[in-house]
């Protein structure tokens, strides 16, 4: 029994019946180097062989009668694979649009907490011998930087290379049980109150003297103004995605001497700009994105998360060169401010959230449907991960294509979550009927806008995009 942290409890309490808290991996596989075709069966008994190596899909939720406390995870001692693998075959011609259509039906449904909170669709009959696996991974179980070592570690070669935890199987704690582990754990949090309270004021005086040394002031939340992208959610998903050569990316980067973060800010942000453009609905005002910050670099770990926001202007009242440096200028003067305060204070905040009255409130703004009337806090989630360098194999097939993306929130309604891989950075875009109708009108503004970029930036000036 291991109770979950403040921040991954947050993602739970975050789910209502519009705002589902999972995100999606999604791989595309080339089967055509396999002897004979992947059966359900055999799919199984292969997930099953590397449980070893994922043990966080072997646990489960169980709450804290009355939510005195934060829930625990548990190993759940009746793990039925056979309830978590599903099999779609796409409608012809199987291709990119039928299987982004799958994957917006398996992210409009929520994962049952009856069980471990996962859940993997295997998509057959994709042209070009292709297959792809869904896999839907509720939030409080792993972070982008988690999720990429469970994938790698999944599918390391050698066993004496990866990372093996054997089931510990555990019966469900007694109410009993639960309660003194509640009453711990709440101890525990109030002899901390203290020390917290002491790195808060010293982090918010370091905040206040690094903002007087920014070139740019930091932008609050409730800044961004209002898009059809900021609406209250439905239940249904949209979804669409893109594969960009990374050496074009890289290239920008380094002829603009920014970071590769800055360089996918300032994509999206152009992406956007064309979308809105066309739709005649480009606000005066730059739209708004929150960016996670891993807070733990380095450290290879399978779950949990470790993860702060950077609030951060895309420029898409800019061109390209002007947004680029603005994106730039901006993710600077955020992160140096966010250092001085101190990345581990938020997770800490996280763990002080009240298991009553946090998801009551978030209920209750999704009932009123406010989010149609006031300001978003953010206008998007942007969030790019650094995934494997090198061509991932399982069984004679070999992934082609990677990608991930997070959930949307209430006021929020567009997630645009990139994984590199090998030499591509997949980009995903989620949304909802209400939010993004038609997320293929907004992915395929990402080559026409990685174009802009190079004509400012590609070596010689001016040449044009390749």
């Amino acid at each position: 029994m291991e109770e979950l942290s403040g921040l991954d409890a947050r993602f739970l309490y975050s789910e209502t019946p519009t705002a589902h808290m999972h995100t999606l991996k999604i791989a595309e596989m080339d089967v055509s180097g396999r002897a004979t075709p992947l059966t359900p069966k055999e799919f199984v008994a292969l997930l099953a062989d590397r449980l070893d190596r994922l043990p966080s899909l072997r646990r489960r939720v169980v709450t804290i009668p009355h939510r005195l406390g934060h829930p625990v995870w548990v190993e759940d001692p009746d793990l039925d694979l056979s309830r978590h693998v599903h099999w779609r075959v796409a409608p012809s011609p199987g291709g990119d649009r039928e299987l982004a259509a799958i994957v917006a039906e398996v992210a409009a449904t929520q994962l049952p907490r009856d069980r471990p909170l996962w859940d993997l669709t295997v998509v057959d009959g994709l042209a070009g011998d292709r297959m792809a696996f869904v896999v839907k991974l509720h939030h409080a179980l792993a972070d982008g930087g988690a999720a990429v070592a469970m994938l790698e570690n999944a599918f390391v070669v050698d066993d004496r290379e990866a990372f093996v935890q054997t089931e510990c199987s555990e019966p469900i704690p007694s109410p009993g049980a639960l309660y003194r582990q509640a009453t711990r754990s709440r101890a525990r949090r109030v002899t901390q109150l203290p020390d917290f309270a002491g790195k808060t004021a010293r982090g918010l005086g370091a905040a206040r003297r690094a903002r007087k040394q920014t070139e740019v002031a930091p932008t609050v939340p409730f800044a961004a103004p209002r898009t059809s992208l900021n609406v209250s959610l439905d239940a249904e998903r949209t979804y669409a995605m893109t594969g960009l050569p990374l050496a074009r990316l890289m290239q920008i980067r380094k002829t603009a001497g920014v970071s590769f973060n800055d360089v996918f800010l300032a994509l999206c942000g152009g992406a956007l700009r064309r979308y809105l453009q066309a739709r005649g609905e480009l606000p005066s005002r730059s739209l708004i994105a929150a960016v996670p910050l891993a807070t733990r670099l380095g450290e290879r770990r399978f779950s949990g998360n470790h993860v702060d926001n950077l609030i951060i202007p895309l420029g898409t009242e800019l061109g390209a060169a002007a947004r680029t440096e603005s994106v730039h200028r901006a993710v600077r003067a955020a992160r140096h401010i966010r250092s001085a305060l101190g990345t581990d204070l938020f997770e800490y905040r996280a763990g002080l959230t009240p298991p009553h009255l946090y998801p009551l409130g978030l209920r209750l703004w999704a009932r009123t449907r406010l989010a149609d009337h006031v300001r978003p806090p953010v206008n998007v989630v942007a969030s790019n991960v650094t995934g494997p360098r090198v061509p991932l194999e399982l069984g004679g097939a070999v992934v082609t294509a990677l990608y991930s993306v997070g959930p949307i929130l209430e006021g929020i309604g567009l997630n645009i979550t990139a994984w590199s891989y090998v030499d591509r950075l997949f980009v995903s875009a989620l949304g909802c009927r209400s939010s993004l109708p038609d997320p293929w009108a907004l992915i395929d503004e990402f080559e026409p806008a990685l174009g802009e970029l190079e004509l400012v930036y590609a070596p010689g000036g001016g040449s044009a995009p390749s």
